[in-house]
């Protein structure tokens, strides 16, 4: 809902405005870190709050809203600019990008297609699973790769210009598998990719429903999968709880991975405060376990699984303490849905 208090706890320090396609924070991580840095130079993040809070993004993934630069019409020259970068290697192995020369630049973003996929065709809307590479326009040394460390990201397809026009364009053309290059400037310097959209990930969390536990909240979903909570009875929790409503079959959250999520706040009486649902757009969490959140969630996703929907009750020293936080009052209890939709 507009205006709604941020997810992180106010006293930490802001988190950099750097959303990644995919971010790590580990040493074995660098390489895409590297990645992640170089196409933040041309993407404008929906980042920190005045308040030292982080808006909801969903990835570098993939949440990013282009600047003007990467929103500008490419040029022919550009076009063929791109049409002579060469990219070798097989779909599902990481390719091998060729400048033409060095250095190479185009003065807006451009891509296509350099290999169809034979996967479902991509459409507006679909969240998308990437493997991504790329190189330093400036002499074409990599920037780093996902398909080093074994990692993957997220890509949400847009139609509405929100995204980086020119990419989503193409990959509206595409099918999964495919490998899609595509170079973006930023500050004189352009960076060239390679994107391949390897799945198309859930929007809701899809499991094996649990019973609800009595003396907790109790969630209905929407034909959408929205949920609406509906307040407890009695005393709330003073120790965190972590409750499965569906429990999904994926990966593990592992402490480190990046999480996308869908999730709804509200406090223990049932007050809405919160909601990506109502912002149709999904939220990242960055290296859980450690992120820029509060600490019941940094705590309860850890351990659960990618399709699973968690309820979760976050006792005032877990959440935002003795300090009021928008509409949130100081010592308040917030009570979470949290759809864990991918992991990585």
């Amino acid at each position: 809902m507009p205006g709604a208090p941020p997810l992180r706890l106010s006293p930490r320090p802001p988190e950099s405005t750097v959303q990644s396609i995919v971010r790590r924070t580990t040493t074995r991580r660098l390489a895409a870190i590297a990645l992640a840095a170089s196409l933040a130079l041309t993407l404008t993040a929906c980042g920190d709050d005045s308040d030292g809070g982080a808006s909801p993004t969903a990835t570098a993934t993939s949440t990013a809203e282009a600047d003007p630069t990467a929103a500008a019409t490419a040029s022919a020259e550009d076009v063929a600019a791109l049409e002579k970068v060469k990219v070798e290697g097989e779909p599902g192995t990481e390719p091998t990008i060729t400048l033409p020369s060095t250095p190479f630049s185009v003065s807006a973003a451009v891509a296509r297609v350099a290999t169809d996929g034979d996967g479902d065709a991509l459409a507006a809307g679909d969240i998308v699973e990437i493997q991504l590479t790329a190189v330093n326009g400036e002499d074409g040394k990599a920037l780093g790769s996902t398909y080093a460390d074994e990692a993957t990201g997220t890509w949400t397809i847009k139609d509405d210009g929100s995204g980086i026009p020119a990419l989503d364009d193409v990959l509206l053309t595409s099918h999964l598998g495919a490998q899609v290059v595509f170079a973006l400037t930023s500050d004189d310097v352009t960076q060239v990719y390679v994107l391949e959209p390897i799945g198309k990930i859930d929007t809701r969390a899809a499991g094996t429903a649990v019973a609800p536990v009595e003396g907790l909240p109790t969630v209905t979903l929407a034909d959408d999968g929205t949920p609406t909570v509906t307040a407890a009875t009695g005393d709330a929790p003073t120790e965190l709880t972590v409750q499965p409503l569906i429990e999904g079959t994926g990966k593990t959250v592992e402490a480190g991975d990046n999480v996308l999520v869908q999730y709804s706040g509200v406090l223990w009486d049932g007050t809405p405060f919160d909601s990506s649902w109502e912002r149709s757009e999904p939220f990242t969490v960055s290296s859980i376990g450690q992120a820029q959140v509060i600490d019941g969630w940094n705590e309860g996703l850890v351990g659960q699984k990618v399709g699973s929907q968690v309820l979760l009750v976050v006792p005032p020293d877990k959440g935002y303490g003795d300090q009021e936080s928008g509409s949130i009052p100081a010592n308040s209890t917030l009570v979470f849905v949290v759809d864990i939709l991918w992991a990585s």
